[in-house]
């Protein structure tokens, strides 16, 4: 199996889920969605992309990270590296709200230039992760990645367990709301909105992500490739009932008890749910069809970010290629396969175009290794 195969599958997998949740929601009128199923499945699918994203950031910062370290590239340098890349995420991610107010502009309202996207917290949550693998990376590589991966683990748990009292009993409201925006998601609104992303709880799906990558680099990974992901499938499900079982508990830890948004149990399902799904792409990566002859998904989750970026406009922006909200669930559908065929050759075109540049230019390591945020 292709190295690495697996996240890209996932990555493109994220980006079809996302595709169809964002053409759905944009195109079917409210009778269509009234009537018809599909939009519910639609919406139960929309739960998966952003957290499957966040995620494998942490998974490919952590294999980067072992790259760079394996080539000698001294700590600093690495921290240097991966924290700028987190760097240039975050200002993509506020380029991508100017270009949204602009494209939208006069109907947008000026408060949507510092709302807090996946973009925003995705390159917050590297530049952390470029942290705490500096902090944690000193001295012998194996120890480091033992350091690195508990460290992981735990700024998971931490982000997890104060996400409900920063959301409710213990809200930062002395700070402007663009900045407890990236705390709680509370935006322009009187109470934080589930639909947004703060780094409180989505920066824990990057951590336990990078927990995950570091195993995937331990000695026993390695020698036992297929074992590994069986054991992180495993996990997956011990966790999703861990989920359930502390839902039925009698004891709460928390004043505001809101499981489907701030509480850590929900956090912790979907964390097995990653976990069992990455088990499930390996399985079919390494051992079905996913790799014989070209995939259209591994070829997406290969510009993610590009295609992410791309999609929007057409399907929520001024430049939709539907009427937003006056489409059948059929006329949707067709308006899907459009954006999915289109987003596919964009991405053929990128990767041909990379291809080509980088034989014109002289190769760096640091650079080819640079991590996929997205």
């Amino acid at each position: 199996m292709k190295r690495l195969a697996y996240i890209d599958w996932m990555r493109g997998l994220a980006c079809v889920l996302m595709f169809q949740t964002h053409c759905y929601d944009s195109w079917m009128s409210p009778e269509a969605k009234k009537s018809s199923s599909l939009i519910g499945w639609s919406r139960l699918g929309g739960t998966l992309p952003a957290p499957l994203f966040i995620f494998l950031a942490g998974v490919s910062f952590a294999l980067v990270t072992e790259k760079l370290r394996a080539k000698g590239i001294a700590r600093n340098a690495i921290a240097r590296h991966t924290i700028w890349r987190g760097a240039e995420i975050l200002g993509m991610g506020l380029l991508f709200r100017v270009q949204e107010f602009a494209l939208g502009y006069p109907w947008s309202p000026w408060t949507d230039l510092l709302r807090v996207d996946v973009l925003n917290i995705l390159g917050l949550s590297m530049m952390a992760m470029g942290v705490l693998c500096w902090a944690a990376g000193d001295g012998d590589a194996a120890e480091a990645r033992v350091r690195t991966l508990v460290a992981g683990i735990f700024a998971a748990v931490i982000a997890a367990m104060a996400t409900p009292p920063l959301w409710t009993t213990h809200r930062p409201k002395f700070l402007p709301w663009p900045l407890e925006s990236y705390i709680n998601g509370v935006h322009i609104f009187k109470e934080p909105q589930p639909w947004l992303f703060p780094l409180f709880p989505w920066s824990a799906f990057a951590f336990a992500g990078l927990a995950v990558g570091f195993f995937l680099f331990s000695d026993f990974a390695r020698r036992r490739e297929g074992l590994a992901f069986a054991a992180l499938g495993g996990a997956g499900i011990a966790t999703c009932y861990l989920s359930i079982l502390f839902d039925s508990s009698p004891v709460q830890l928390y004043a505001v008890y809101d499981y489907w948004h701030s509480n850590p149990n929900f956090l912790l399902l979907r964390c097995g749910i990653l976990l069992m799904i990455l088990f499930l792409v390996y399985a079919w990566c390494r051992w079905g069809l996913a790799q014989k002859g070209f995939s259209p998904i591994i070829q997406l989750g290969n510009t993610s970010l590009l295609v992410y970026w791309v999609h929007i406009e057409f399907v929520y922006g001024r430049f939709s290629i539907l009427p937003k909200g006056q489409c059948s669930a059929l006329k949707a559908t067709a308006g899907l396969i459009t954006i999915f065929l289109a987003m596919l050759g964009l991405s053929l075109a990128r990767t041909t175009w990379k291809k080509w540049r980088v034989r014109a230019l002289p190769k760096n390591p640091a650079a080819t290794a640079a991590p996929a945020g997205f």
